[in-house]
């Protein structure tokens, strides 16, 4: 049996309104405060880790090296200067190329890093080995094309070549082409 008290008893009473210690507002407050700190902290750092990353490359960029009317079958030494990005640090490379124009006509250049370890190649300057290229570090030799012919294990690599306006632009190295 109910009666008309009960009925009283179970209306719902509003919520408590559950207020803010002073534990929590400092604990907020200061976690908060942390928080913007470290982040100010470590966000440059993030930035600057990443942003090299993010920035323009400019892929395919070459640079003007030599006359076409220089070029001819006798291989010629070409030196030129590539700028170079290091993150933020810009520095000018003093590089060398052996370009020549083929038998089909072309032009093409190659890199004088020798494959065997790394020493520099030069173009006829060993009287035994005429016509070629030679590493007087360990007796590497190659022929015009850039095909090894002893020590080495792989052909000489060459650049990438583009012809304009009477300039022979050369571009990033690449595996040689020319030979197999």
């Amino acid at each position: 049996m109910s009666n008309h008290n009960d009925s009283e008893h179970n209306v719902p009473k509003p919520p408590k309104r559950k207020e803010m210690s002073r534990r929590q507002f400092l604990t907020y407050t200061l976690g908060g405060a942390t928080a913007y700190m470290a982040a100010g902290v470590v966000l440059p750092m993030v930035r600057f880790g990443v942003d090299p990353i993010l920035q323009k490359k400019d892929e395919g960029a070459f640079v003007k090296t030599v006359e076409v009317s220089k070029v001819t079958s006798e291989p010629l030494e070409v030196h030129f200067e590539l700028k170079q990005q290091d993150g933020w640090y810009t520095s000018n490379s003093s590089l060398i190329a052996w370009v020549r124009r083929g038998e089909d006509g072309s032009i093409y250049a190659l890199s004088p890093i020798c494959k065997h370890l790394g020493c520099t190649v030069g173009y006829n300057n060993n009287p035994e080995l005429p016509n070629q290229y030679f590493c007087p570090c360990h007796g590497a030799h190659y022929t015009q094309e850039g095909k090894q012919l002893a020590v080495a294990s792989k052909p000489l690599d060459e650049y990438t070549v583009k012809e304009e306006e009477g300039w022979v632009y050369l571009g990033e190295i690449i595996p040689n082409q020319r030979v197999q």
